[in-house]
């Protein structure tokens, strides 16, 4: 048995470690740019970078899109037609009919037919400058304007035209054929008969 004498247990405390900080979650994806260098992947982030685009931004609605089924000796063999409405909100706007056997194939055509056909109508501000009646095959729809916050009182095809010619504030009544293709060029022909007091001065001279 050894005899040397044991060492008192020291009363002094050990020094703490230093807390360590909570590590951050991950939340997926790759490391963006930081003091390490570019993300790993090699992309950047340029959505804040991206230049503005020219020219006036038109405004497209699609306002209605028909199935049809032709039977064959196979079975069914379906197309697609889109009726579609553009504008840039300031008067002027286009109306387009499509057909194909696909349904994006049918937008794409119809949007590009009514770039085509694109008209200016005459607007008193957000609103139209009297009231008219538009006709077109069966559709019928009497167009009268309205004061500021009234809101535009119209629905489908009707709609979609104002909206795409810029109104704002104006009331509606479609008292024809529920057809969609009769309705909106029965809305376009109200719309082209329009007229500013200028022009009803020139016609008195």
């Amino acid at each position: 048995m050894s005899t040397e004498p044991t060492s008192a247990p020291s009363t002094e405390a050990a020094p703490e470690a230093p807390a360590r900080q909570p590590r951050q979650p991950n939340r997926g994806g790759p490391r963006r740019d930081g003091p390490g260098g570019p993300r790993r992947d090699g992309r950047r982030d340029n959505r804040d970078n991206q230049a503005p685009t020219d020219g006036p931004q038109m405004i497209e609605k699609v306002v209605f899109i028909n199935r049809c089924a032709k039977v064959v000796k196979g079975g069914r063999r379906f197309s697609f037609a889109a009726l579609a409405v553009v504008g840039d909100g300031k008067g002027k706007l286009g109306i387009g009919y499509g057909k194909a056997n696909e349904v994006p194939d049918a937008i794409k055509k119809s949007t590009a037919n009514a770039h085509k056909n694109l008209v200016t109508v005459k607007l008193k501000g957000d609103t139209i400058p009297h009231d008219v009646f538009g006709e077109y095959d069966g559709g019928k729809v009497l167009l009268k304007p309205a004061s500021p916050g009234t809101g535009l009182i119209a629905g489908g095809g009707v709609r979609a035209v104002l909206e795409a010619a810029g109104v704002k504030n104006i009331l509606t009544k479609s008292m024809g054929s529920s057809n969609h293709i009769a309705v909106v060029h029965a809305t376009l022909n109200g719309l082209l008969q329009l007229r500013l007091p200028d022009d009803f001065a020139k016609t008195r001279q």
